[in-house]
């Protein structure tokens, strides 16, 4: 997997070293030699993954981090700090600045390709994300970006999958200030409860008793429920080799033994804040597609939504010779209610109005506001003559309760007239059954509103 890799450090030979290591990766490079020129790079998007140095004049590799961190445009690019720096203090400065991981020079090859893999395949993700859901901003849907941000990665649901019954209380003890920790020692209890729960982060000893836990983060990263979840493998220092490969799968981080409970915290913290930083770009996305095919007003479907569902949900009607229905559904004297009382209250009118409709129409039946005061419902698997009865009971619901206006100060009589048409063996399209539809509707509104008419025979 190829991506750009910015290496930031103030000496060349360093640059270069690892220039040539991850080119013999095919990994292409970027290079900056203080802290400003990298900021300059990530904030213009010119790198996938950020290896940076500590130990630098003027703005140190913490200060860089941090600014990327609490930057919305750069806090979801992956930042891997490298440092002579060794000691847990150091570790813990590093997360604690927002990296996402700490690599301790002279650097492993082996962890850093499998680490800059892991981070890639997960930015590439993000990014994807990140470009479906900065389209709500263009929907004043608000910034996802500085929503995401401001995460803090606390107060989460942890899984402790863990066999040693003194390291899991630790680690439960360490963990449980800021989170809810649940222990489970067995891998396959384990797996059925992280299917069945809601967890923010899961972590794996990789040597359970009778058990591998390697394998169990395999079928976590798997399944539908948890493939989201971050992972994080809990090992020992000679078990490097299987940590790589769980990197290589999509684990997204592990911890040595003995482990620091101010990493482990750290790290845990990483993991939540990048799993809800990608949780509320998810949402951004989901809110924005249904704003694209929803009517602001009423909460039904729009024109668009129609135009897009209807001609093949006709053209499978015609293909099975199964029945359709469509019903165009207009207010009657609508203009008089917005003259009368004022536009909020029609607007009150039109809410109400499609909460009724929808009371009798199934979750299969499309229903869109077609304009105005118009409504269309499309009726998969309905006839003509079990149409009209359908259209007849929204008509008389309509007519049976006045409709609250001005705040439930005043209530308002209001009528529909409805047209029914259904599919004919003879119709080309969708269009040839919603013009009978509106022709129907044209003789309900002639022959004195407040009915229903079907296409004529």
């Amino acid at each position: 997997m190829s991506a750009r890799v910015l290496i930031v450090d103030d000496l060349f030979p360093n640059v270069k070293l690892l220039e040539t290591k991850l080119a013999l990766e095919y990994f292409n490079t970027v290079s900056a030699m203080n802290g400003p020129d990298a900021i300059a790079i990530c904030e213009r998007g010119l790198c996938d993954v950020v290896l940076l140095d500590v130990m630098m004049p003027g703005m140190d590799g913490f200060e860089v981090c941090r600014y990327l961190k609490s930057n919305p445009v750069t806090a979801h690019l992956p930042v891997i700090m490298v440092t002579a720096l060794d000691q847990p203090a150091d570790r813990l400065r590093g997360l604690e600045a927002g990296a996402d991981d700490f690599l301790t020079k002279p650097v492993d090859d082996v962890a850093l390709f499998a680490r800059v893999r892991s981070l890639v395949r997960l930015k590439a993700v993000t990014d994807e994300l990140l470009g479906r859901a900065l389209a709500s901003r263009e929907a004043g849907l608000g910034d996802p970006l500085a929503r995401a941000a401001a995460e803090t990665g606390l107060d989460a649901e942890i899984l402790l999958v863990e066999d040693r019954a003194g390291a899991a209380d630790r680690m439960a003890a360490a963990l449980g200030q800021h989170h809810r920790v649940r222990i489970e020692p067995d891998a396959q209890r384990a797996l059925m409860r992280a299917a069945e729960g809601t967890f923010d982060c899961i972590l794996v000893s990789l040597d359970l008793e009778g058990s591998d836990g390697l394998r169990l983060c395999s079928q976590l990263r798997s399944l539908e429920r948890t493939r989201n979840v971050p992972l994080i493998m809990l090992g020992e220092a000679h078990e490097r080799e299987r940590i790589v490969r769980g990197l290589d799968f999509g684990v997204h981080d592990y911890l040595l033994r003995p482990i620091d409970r101010n990493e482990l915290t750290a790290r845990v913290r990483t993991q939540v804040r990048r799993k809800r930083f990608s949780e509320v770009l998810r949402g951004a996305v989901q809110a924005s597609l249904q704003l694209a095919v929803t009517d602001g007003l009423t909460g039904l479907h729009n024109r668009r939504y129609l135009d897009s569902h209807l001609g093949a949900l006709f053209a499978e009607a015609s293909l099975r010779q199964r029945p359709v229905a469509a019903l165009i559904l207009d207010i009657d004297r609508f203009k008089t209610i917005n003259d009368t009382y004022g536009h909020e209250a029609g607007d009150e009118v039109l809410r109400t109005f499609a909460e009724r409709v929808r009371l009798h129409t199934r979750t299969v039946d499309i229903v869109a506001r077609y304009g105005g005061e118009e409504v269309v419902i499309i009726l998969p698997d309905v006839g003509l003559a079990e149409a009209q009865v359908i259209a007849e009971r929204i008509r008389a619901r309509i007519e049976a309760l006045p409709f609250a206006v001005q705040r439930a100060t005043r209530c308002v009589p209001v009528t529909v007239s409805i047209g029914v048409a259904a599919r004919q063996g003879e119709d080309a399209a969708a269009g040839d059954m919603m013009k009978r539809a509106d022709l129907a509707l044209y003789r309900a509104k002639k022959c004195g509103r407040n009915r229903v008419e079907a296409e004529a025979a």
